[in-house]
């Protein structure tokens, strides 16, 4: 008995043991060093991929290329509007299946950050919040407000626990090792004063006690209280540091460009500069860099954020919005890889990740090497030794000594040393390819255009309502349709002067948003619009009334709700000396934005009439919500058939507006992503194009950094040297068809307008051409010995190609060879 006694308290003993492993396998916690992870600090870098903005068919290869490019944690908000529609309402399916997004991150081998918010302005609707909780009795948004809050807790408590319930959590065994409350609510806290502070603190204290077992973080909140995570979000957090000296250093939105509005350029964010940033953050002590964004698509029109926001939300990610079929797949698309921006990236994170042993297990020793120029060295007791020799000069190279070696800095860089010796990686010196794409006639065989005019003569009296003035247009659709008619008449005498030869009488709006377009007696008469800066405007114009009753009829169109209380915006990004970006960021904070007031508010006034000014605000106003188009869903390919459409050839020469188009096509050969070029406005000159990659150059010298040139084994001891390699790739089904450009020397300019420098070897074309014409990928070497006779000793060479890519096929393309 005793023996079968033993046996059994042993028997608890060992499941008691594997239960505490496995708790502490599943642990995440933190300290001023890194987030720990099973007991080890972690040097993490993250992307964001918002599941809305995709198709669930998409996320596993986005997903994929994510961790390809060095990846360890996918981050997401979480979107109130479209899980929760109406009160207690909720919607997880399709892409909006968070729970299946979450468990392909998990499948991946990567963790996640669940941003839940519940507000996340993201560029999206009303910043993510549903537009019926601005109708809550008694409720004002982000502060301390019981309505607000109780609306809050309520749908945290309803993610959290879903998250629970499927074993999302680490604590629990699953991927996600991170989550967000609230999200830059410092400045908006700051203005509120008590009231802001109260609501901030309750929301932390709120979210920590539902016990998910993993570090809450805020990012843009410097007073975020014990255990909650206080993180930075810009183009820039090398300065940023936690308010505990016991908090780690996370970089929660590292952004990788910006957002387009509607008129707006598309801005660009060089890749030397981003991976200045993310490495200057790392040498400073940071441990967790999220890229915002890395990878995503355009989602519908009424779920952009605004006003004035394009549905596109490409950020210049390095993953980009367009996609491609995968295999026989039917919807299954996922982005194009942007290059150089991924490529690069992708070569940083490799050389940090080498220097992890030290960087987590040390202060850095921060020694000066010039005016502008310094030396960070981690290292650990275990001998593990890790430098960056940084050059924040925005215009000169500088040639530095450090550990009795000498090293080249171009400006505004960083490079690494993973064994405080040899370099495998410098911020601006980017050795992977640049791909040049264009849209590209799709050769499509469309099928004529059909239209439909939307009535604009008669109303739909059971969606009609009369009311005394004008009403403010959201509170009308509760956003139902971004389309609000205003509809009154005026009676005209037959003695006015302008219907006798006067001047015509001119109608004034004055309108809060976005767009307008202003019939008179059905037809026509004029349109206005503001802009992102600009939301007020006012439309001013000629109308042609007539003797008796006129029919005014305003369209109000809103463009997106808005998004943030502190709204952000940034100029064009100028590269200065190729190397620095310089951007602007102009605030204008406003709180309570659910108070901010859409379309016709007026005043709409006629002037010039024989009576002076006609008020027209106060008069009776008809309302109809939306178009009968959309009433009709024309928009779906099972809503159309019982409407009678006609050849557009026809509709456009009647000039009617508010028009509905049509067209189908047969999906042209080949797997490039396709678009429409919507340029030509007339229907019939819409075309298909098509992405595709038509060059890719490369650029690299003869002595670049690279990873192979350096093993921990050694630990800096010297070795065979491996000369670089200029990699060429096209995209899959194409091929290099000709060599546009080749200079082994000193070559000048840029990909696309490269020219022969003083030196050049001759045979660089040649070599070039063998090597790569007729397949898809190649690698050539840079080396005197690979091109024949040095053609300048003594003179720092490399290498400049373009190369031309074209379709192929399978039969006819070469074997990949590297020489």
């Amino acid at each position: 008995m005793a023996t079968l006694f033993v046996y059994r308290m042993l028997i608890v003993f060992c499941l008691s043991l594997c239960l505490c492993c496995h708790h502490i396998h599943c642990s995440v916690t933190y300290d001023r060093k890194a987030l720990l992870i099973n007991g080890q600090r972690r040097i993490l870098f993250s992307g964001s991929i918002h599941y809305p903005r995709s198709t669930p068919d998409m996320w596993e290869d986005l997903i994929q290329k994510a961790k390809d490019g060095g990846l360890d944690v996918i981050e997401t908000y979480v979107f109130w509007n479209v899980h929760e529609p109406s009160p207690g309402n909720y919607n997880f399916e399709g892409r909006y299946d968070l729970v299946r997004f979450i468990k392909t991150i998990q499948k991946a081998g990567l963790y996640a950050h669940l941003r839940i918010g519940p507000y996340v302005c993201a560029e999206w609707n009303f910043g993510g919040f549903p537009v019926w909780l601005k109708y809550v009795p008694g409720i004002s948004f982000r502060t301390d407000n019981e309505p607000f809050k109780r609306a809050m807790q309520g749908f945290t408590e309803k993610i959290v626990n879903l998250m629970k319930s499927e074993n999302l959590f680490e604590s629990q065994g699953g991927p996600i090792i991170l989550s967000q409350i609230e999200n830059e609510y410092g400045a908006q806290s700051k203005l509120l004063g008590a009231a802001g502070h109260n609501y901030m603190t309750w929301a932390a204290k709120m979210a920590v006690e539902m016990g998910t077992g993993v570090p809450w973080v805020m990012c843009k909140e410097e007073d975020a209280p014990d255990p909650v995570i206080n993180s930075c979000n810009g183009f820039y957090c090398d300065a940023f540091t936690p308010n505990q000296p016991y908090k780690p250093t996370i970089w929660t939105e590292a952004w990788s460009g910006w957002f387009t509005e509607f008129g707006g350029p598309i801005h660009q964010r060089p890749v030397q500069d981003l991976a200045f940033a993310a490495a200057r953050f790392i040498q400073k002590g940071g441990s967790f860099i999220n890229y915002y964004m890395v990878g995503l698509f355009t989602i519908e029109f009424f779920l952009a954020g605004g006003p004035f926001i394009t549905t596109s939300y490409d950020y210049d990610a390095p993953i980009d919005e367009y996609g491609k079929k995968l295999g026989s797949k039917t919807e299954g698309f996922a982005g194009l890889i942007r290059q150089p921006k991924y490529g690069h990236l992708k070569e940083l994170h490799r050389a940090i990740k080498m220097c992890e042993r030290a960087l987590v297990s040390a202060d850095p020793i921060v020694t000066s090497l010039g005016g502008f120029q310094q030396a960070h060295v981690y290292s650990s007791e275990s001998g593990d030794c890790a430098a960056f020799l940084s050059n924040y000069d925005t215009k000169s190279a500088a040639r530095v000594l450090f550990n009795n070696m000498h090293y080249n800095l171009p400006p505004w860089s960083i490079s690494v040393l993973p064994d405080c010796r040899n370099v495998v990686f410098n911020t601006a010196k980017v050795g992977v390819q640049t791909s040049q794409m264009e849209m590209l006639p799709a050769n499509a065989e469309m099928f004529s255009w059909e239209s439909y005019f939307e009535d604009i003569s008669s109303l739909d009296d059971s969606s009609t309502f009369t009311t005394q003035g004008l009403l403010e247009q959201i509170n009308v659709t509760r956003d139902a349709s971004d389309y609000l008619w205003y509809i009154t008449s005026v009676d005209i005498g037959s003695s006015e002067s302008f219907l006798h030869g006067g001047e015509l009488p001119t109608l004034i709006v004055q309108s809060t948003g976005h767009a307008l377009h202003i019939f008179i007696n059905g037809q026509l008469s004029g349109s206005a619009f503001g802009t992102r800066e600009a939301r007020r405007f006012m439309y001013t114009g000629k109308v042609n009334l007539r003797a008796g009753r006129n029919k005014i009829a305003l369209l109000s169109v809103a463009v997106g709700l808005p998004i943030r209380e502190d709204d952000d915006s940034v100029n064009h990004f100028d590269f200065i000396a190729k190397l620095i970006m310089i951007f602007v960021i102009m605030k204008n904070v406003g709180g309570h934005y659910e108070t901010w007031n859409t379309g016709i508010l007026g005043p709409v006034a006629l002037h010039g009439l024989d009576q002076g000014k006609w008020d027209l605000s106060w008069q009776k106003w008809t309302y109809q919500v939306g178009l009968r188009g959309e009433a009709m869903n024309l928009v779906s390919p099972n809503g159309i058939s019982s409407v009678e459409w006609m050849q557009s050839s026809l509709a456009v020469q009647r000039q009617q507006p508010l028009m509905w188009h049509k067209a189908y096509f047969n999906a042209p050969e080949g797997d490039e992503p396709l678009a429409l070029d919507m340029e030509g406005g007339n229907p019939s000159r819409i075309s298909l194009v098509k992405r595709s990659v038509t060059s890719v150059c490369a650029e690299v010298a003869e002595y670049h950094p690279t990873i192979k040139n350096w093993h921990i084994e050694s630990y800096g001891k010297p070795e065979e040297f491996h000369s670089p390699k200029v990699h060429l790739r096209c995209s899959p089904g194409h091929a290099i068809s000709s060599i546009k450009f080749a200079s082994f020397g000193t070559p000048l300019g840029t990909c696309g307008s490269y020219q022969q420098g003083p030196c050049h070897s001759p045979t660089s074309y040649d070599i070039l051409e063998k090597k790569c014409v007729g397949k898809q990928r190649c690698a050539v070497t840079i080396s005197n010995s690979n091109f024949g006779v040095d053609p300048c000793p003594n003179v720092l060479k490399r290498l400049s190609v373009e190369a031309i890519c074209s379709p192929t096929t399978s039969t006819t393309m070469q074997p990949n060879w590297r020489g």
